[in-house]
């Protein structure tokens, strides 16, 4: 079939919530991926922040084969073996005390409102309370995530939404002190602000963040599902503050392609909130997730991958910087890691569909910023590979 045939029938089956490039992706390897006319590109989104390896890595790719071999799927009604694993694994990388697993990063959020929802309701002894967000923060579309979601534009359509969620600006400590009340049960932000715009949080705020929540006994619940995983150069961004959450979501290269995601908690709030019946998944944490998620977290911690992170991003930042002074309508660039962002004043959905034709994939983070989340193995010479794209790209604009 021709591309066009496939992006036919595409559009004539499957509902239009995306505005997809007119590409037909069909195999990668390495940090390139290649679409059904042979044409290569070198990948610096990663399917938004999940391929950590790249793609078609055969240790991963063998272990995955393996588990399909021997057991998918059994239900949350047994034990497994790769899942028990996984969670040993992943505790040890967070630092935190426990771990359910979900299907996405979406359920996570959920799953975390619900957890710090119920352990107010078993230490106050009644429903009702509050939850801070972060104007501009993005955590989900499912009602509950949209909720807790700082952006207009994505909540108006489906209100009412979850009640009792006020909103605070990122960074701004006074902001979020004027919104407590004896109600406020959490308090919710990403690390980085990811589909907002490449925002890290600064130290000073997060700190007093963690100072408010310690002095009202209020939750804090990090959103690390797409900084986290090594992409910072820590296993979660919270780790380069020494601000730990009591409550930490997880998904995307927690799996590497494989649909997964997990909330985890500390030990005091694991102790008083969900309960057997309050909260549950059919297929979250399955043997052949569990096997993915084994594999990706001792592939990481043996390859010193946060270590690979930290070398390789201040090249990617001087490269990036180097545009941004070559170019007056590129205005700045902020980041950590292999998560940055470079503010654009040109259409971003036009320069990030243009460098597709070059052979370079990233995408944008809210209206003004090309975001860039490669593949966490990348090198010197792939970074100059793309900033020679987007060089030709942006001078052509």
């Amino acid at each position: 079939m021709s591309k066009e045939s496939y992006i036919r029938d595409a559009e004539e089956s499957i509902l239009h919530t995306y505005n997809r490039f007119q590409v037909v992706l069909d195999h990668g390897e390495g940090v390139y991926l290649y679409d059904t006319d042979g044409k290569e590109y070198l990948d610096f989104a990663a399917g938004i922040a999940v391929q950590a390896f790249g793609y078609h890595n055969r240790e991963y790719c063998e272990a995955l084969k393996a588990q399909v071999d021997k057991l998918m799927h059994t239900s949350n009604l047994y034990y497994n073996e790769p899942i028990i694993n996984a969670a040993k694994r992943a505790l040890k990388a967070s630092r935190m005390d426990r771990i359910f697993f979900t299907n996405s990063g979406t359920e996570a959020i959920e799953g975390a409102i619900k957890a710090a929802k119920k352990y107010a309701y078993t230490r106050d002894g009644h429903a009702g309370h509050e939850i801070i967000a972060m104007n501009h923060s993005f955590h989900g579309r499912s009602l509950g995530a949209l909720s807790v979601t700082g952006n207009a534009h994505y909540q108006e359509p489906f209100e009412p939404l979850l009640p009792g969620v006020r909103f605070a600006e990122f960074n701004q400590l006074d902001s979020v002190k004027a919104l407590i009340n004896e109600k406020t049960c959490a308090i919710i932000l990403e690390t980085v602000q990811g589909e907002g715009g490449i925002y890290p949080a600064t130290k000073e705020f997060l700190e007093g963040v963690r100072a408010l929540c310690d002095e009202h006994d209020i939750l804090l619940i990090l959103d690390e599902i797409q900084c986290g995983m090594g992409r910072t150069g820590e296993m979660f961004a919270w780790q380069h503050y020494g601000v730990k959450p009591d409550i930490m979501t997880s998904a995307k290269a927690l799996g590497c392609g494989v649909p997964v995601g997990a909330f985890f908690l500390t030990e005091r709030v694991a102790e008083k909130s969900l309960a057997p019946g309050d909260h549950g998944t059919t297929y979250g944490g399955n043997p052949f997730v569990g096997a993915a998620v084994d594999k990706v977290l001792e592939m990481m911690e043996r390859d010193d991958i946060t270590g690979h992170v930290k070398e390789i991003a201040p090249y990617l930042e001087q490269k990036l910087d180097g545009l941004v002074a070559k170019y007056d309508f590129l205005t700045a660039r902020r980041g950590m890691g292999l998560m940055q962002g470079v503010v654009c004043e040109k259409p971003v959905g036009q320069v990030a569909a243009k460098a597709l034709e070059k052979g370079l994939i990233v995408i944008t983070a809210g209206s003004d910023v090309l975001r860039f989340v490669p593949p966490l193995i990348i090198g010197k010479e792939h970074v100059d590979e793309m900033a020679a794209k987007l060089d030709a790209v942006l001078a052509e604009l």
